[in-house]
């Protein structure tokens, strides 16, 4: 039995199931139309999943993951977590983590981990126990009472990914976390985002603009067409749990780039020129109709 089945819940469901999302954003006033910015998302991830989520700018990538945080209401659809309809607030149970260095700037590391705890009201003995442990875990111990200016880019990140781990997530939502960062502190922060996967058994959503990432970090990627965005293929990696970096020597890596840039290149292009893309042109009304995938199903890949 793999992870993802083992902790699926008892009535077979996915973890995390997105049903025919769209998100329409009103034209302002000046004669402006509205933006249809995701048209018809389906997605099903499997408990313990990590799904990184790939596609041409401004094609809805971040706009998908606040629907699916609940920060952001969608225009049509349904998402549901662990069995339950996300609307309105950010559910018990899902952790998020922006591309922008969300940091206190006046907290120290210790405090700035301990924020959305003590906002929760938990106890001092519990927010100490957690804390120490996040800390610890993303090699932050020797630099808790400093403060986030005293820090690299890479360990300012560590810190905003140890206050979303104190809060023991089930599932975790990323935003181009590493964006930001230099290759080198890129591959290593990936490295420890994969020891966190493994630690938690938390299913991921990763939103990425790099190949690179997206093939080492993730179990499957999904590819998004251009404006309105929609899944046009889905690709498993079947990646080892216990893989690091080092993965970019194998021979498969480069194919799995090839395959997703192949993908990837004509949805860019129309972005680049403002056409709409043929695979997204056709708006369906229950995500029955959307373009053929290659590679993993929507019902999402098991190991």
């Amino acid at each position: 039995m793999t992870r993802g089945d083992a902790d699926r819940s008892p009535d077979g469901n996915p973890h995390l199931s997105v049903k025919n999302v769209g998100q329409v954003f009103a034209g302002t006033q000046g004669g402006q139309h509205d933006v249809r910015a995701l048209g018809g998302i389906d997605l099903d991830c499997t408990a313990g999943e990590f799904l990184a989520v790939i596609g041409p700018s401004g094609c809805g990538k971040s706009t998908l993951l606040d629907i699916v945080a609940g920060v952001l209401p969608p225009t049509e659809g349904t998402v549901l977590f662990e069995g339950h309809e996300v609307c309105g607030k950010v559910p018990e149970g899902i952790g998020v983590v922006f591309q922008e260095d969300a940091s206190f700037p006046w907290l120290s590391v210790w405090d700035n981990v301990a924020f959305g705890l003590r906002y929760r009201g938990y106890e001092a003995a519990e927010i100490r126990r957690r804390v120490e442990h996040a800390i610890g875990f993303m090699g932050l111990a020797g630099f808790a009472r400093h403060t986030p200016a005293q820090l690299s880019g890479g360990m300012r990140q560590r810190v905003c990914i140890a206050r979303t781990l104190v809060l023991q997530p089930r599932l975790i939502l990323l935003d181009e976390p590493f964006a930001a960062l230099d290759q080198q502190t890129r591959l290593l922060m990936g490295e420890e985002l994969l020891r966190l996967w493994r630690e938690t058994q938390a299913t991921v959503l990763l939103i990425t603009h790099s190949l690179d990432e997206a093939t080492m970090l993730a179990d499957r990627v999904g590819v998004m067409s251009a404006r309105p965005g929609r899944f046009i293929e889905f690709l498993v990696t079947e990646w080892p749990q216990d893989r690091d970096s080092q993965i970019f020597g194998h021979p498969r890596f480069g194919e799995i780039t090839a395959r997703l840039w192949s993908s990837l290149r004509a949805e860019s292009l129309r972005s680049m020129g403002g056409n709409p893309s043929p695979a997204a042109a056709a708006e369906p009304s229950n995500g029955a109709d959307q373009v053929p995938r290659r590679g993993a199903s929507e019902a999402g890949a098991r190991r």
